[in-house]
């Protein structure tokens, strides 16, 4: 079959742009993802229109011979030091238009840009052994990492379980907590703390590192809360002012059954003493105190990632689908 999409970039996106972003968004995740909520409009919208941190974002959108939008892709171009090699894509065809060769027009779109704004490398994520994943490696990705996303309901029998553990002490240790941006007198530690992530498990991505400092963590609170998001954080405060570990829920605007676990980090130098399951316990006693319609956390780790595992399976989340990482190893000019 010929090629009958035409793709065109999103300069100022619309709100009739953003509403067919969602369109197929929506078509995309009921049909490879069922059961998994996709974004809704406002966060569609929020998503397209709002800053994001150390990056820019390109955008584009394909419609068929009639005008109706059939395929979307965003470029995701990081821009801060240690990552200034990199871009991130999202890619949705609706199902009634894949194998028509818009997903090869979008791609192309978004490798030129990566030529263009000189991005080596292009990640992306695909549901573990899904269309997308035949897709990319099709076309050069290879894969380098796989995540397990898990999901913790949160009912009477678990919150009994959790607040146990929020409630133990732990000597020599605090726990504080905050809404949005934190406060000015953690906000050092807390990015000291920040740095903790450029441990985590990345298998073979070409994902760089972050350098962060307090200016950087405030940014991150303004982000979210532009986009009319909230995040929450629960940390272990150590006697000497050093923040040991914390955790991160985002509650998406409208505040839906399902939010989603941010980073969880606990310092190395104060690893193996059960803080990341203390100061998780403890967010989830804080979301059944201040947002009982929640019902559920939806988190992901790196399946080699043992130890996040292994806190996330004793506090009650269970797995319940894969994804999968890819990269393409851009060739620039």
């Amino acid at each position: 079959m010929s090629i009958s999409a035409h793709v065109r970039p999103l300069q100022n996106v619309s709100a009739a742009d953003a509403a067919a972003w969602h369109q197929v968004v929506a078509a995309s995740t009921a049909h490879d993802l069922p059961g998994v909520p996709a974004p809704d409009a406002g966060q569609i919208h929020a998503m397209l229109t709002r800053p994001a941190l150390g990056s820019h974002r390109l955008t584009w959108l394909a419609t068929g011979a009639d005008g109706a939008p059939v395929g979307v892709a965003g470029l995701r171009v990081f821009t801060s030091a240690g990552q200034d090699h990199l871009a991130e894509l999202e890619l949705h065809v609706d199902p009634a238009h894949r194998r028509l060769g818009t997903g090869s027009l979008l791609l192309s779109a978004a490798v030129a840009a990566c030529r263009t704004e000189n991005r080596r490398s292009l990640i992306t994520t695909a549901p573990a052994d899904g269309p997308g994943e035949a897709f990319g490696e099709r076309r050069g990705f290879r894969r380098a990492l796989t995540l397990d996303h898990l999901v913790l309901r949160l009912d009477d029998r678990a919150g009994a379980d959790l607040e146990r553990i929020a409630e133990a002490e732990h000597p020599g240790y605090r726990l504080a907590g905050w809404t949005g941006t934190v406060p000015d007198d953690l906000a050092a530690a807390f990015a000291a703390a920040k740095n903790a992530m450029n441990d985590m498990p990345v298998g073979d991505l070409d994902y760089g590192s972050v350098a962060w400092d307090a200016d950087r963590v405030r940014a991150m609170a303004a982000v979210v809360a532009d986009r009319g998001d909230t995040l929450l954080t629960v940390a272990a405060v150590h006697d000497d002012g050093t923040m040991a570990g914390y955790t991160e829920i985002l509650v998406p605007q409208g505040v839906p059954p399902r939010v989603q676990q941010y980073d969880t980090a606990v310092v190395p130098a104060h690893r193996g003493h059960g803080l990341g399951l203390w100061v998780k316990a403890a967010m989830v006693r804080r979301l059944r105190a201040e947002y009982p319609s929640v019902v559920e956390i939806e988190t992901d780790n790196a399946d080699d990632n043992a130890h996040m595992l292994a806190v996330n399976h004793r506090m009650g989340f269970r797995s319940y689908r894969r994804t999968r990482e890819f990269q393409l190893d851009v060739v620039t000019r």
